[in-house]
């Protein structure tokens, strides 16, 4: 009785699987509203900066005759929101400090609440969460 030939170990063939790859396609409204606030931010963060670093010059008691200090001033005069002399202490720095400093730190709440405000307005999906009540 001949032996039947010998027959190769049973190796598995694993064929790799198939990958998929999930991409998701940004709704064009919320790249309108993205490039929308961070326009927004830009500018009131410019505006911030202007009026914070006409404080460091006022502080500073850079020269006015100077262009660039010239310039700042000018351009903090535009966008102090109206508050140059909501405060009047005797020192001028401290005046400089707290009137543009307070209108530096409301062109930044400003942009915040702009940016919020198209987000929840602007932005498709569901219904947006706007407060939360608690029960007790």
């Amino acid at each position: 009785m001949p032996y039947p030939p010998p027959q190769e170990p049973y190796e598995p063939r694993y064929e790799p699987e198939t990958t998929e790859e999930v991409v998701e396609r940004t709704h064009p409204r919320i790249r309108i509203v993205r490039t929308i606030n961070a326009l927004i931010h830009l500018v009131c963060a410019v505006f911030a900066l202007v009026l914070a670093v006409h404080i460091v010059l006022v502080i500073g008691e850079a020269n006015s005759a100077n262009g660039f200090a010239h310039l700042i001033s000018e351009w903090s005069s535009g966008v102090s929101l109206g508050l140059r002399n909501l405060f009047t202490p005797d020192s001028e720095k401290l005046a400089t400090f707290l009137n543009e400093g307070l209108a530096a730190v409301l062109w930044l709440v400003i942009g915040a609440i702009l940016t919020d405000v198209i987000t929840r307005v602007g932005v498709p999906g569901p219904r947006r969460v706007w407060y939360r009540r608690s029960y007790r």
